[in-house]
């Protein structure tokens, strides 16, 4: 087998390779389109700084540390 018929035989890999995972890219994006994933992109933002999971206790420490480092 001579240089030409292995980089032959390699794009006849790579190429079918390339089509199924850009295929597989645009059935996940549709498929993200379907189930409204970028229906509130904001709210993800907002909901990255709400503190709700903390206890007041924890909140007022922060509250607290937040103060002092101010002053």
């Amino acid at each position: 087998m001579d240089k030409e018929d292995q980089d032959m035989s390699a794009l006849l890999f790579l190429i079918p390779v390339a089509l199924f995972l850009g295929g597989l890219g645009l059935v996940a994006f549709l498929w993200s389109l379907k189930t409204n994933q970028y229906e509130d992109i904001q709210g993800a933002a907002y909901r990255i700084l709400d503190d709700d999971d903390l206890s007041p206790e924890e909140q007022a420490k922060i509250n607290a540390k937040g103060q002092s480092s101010a002053d």
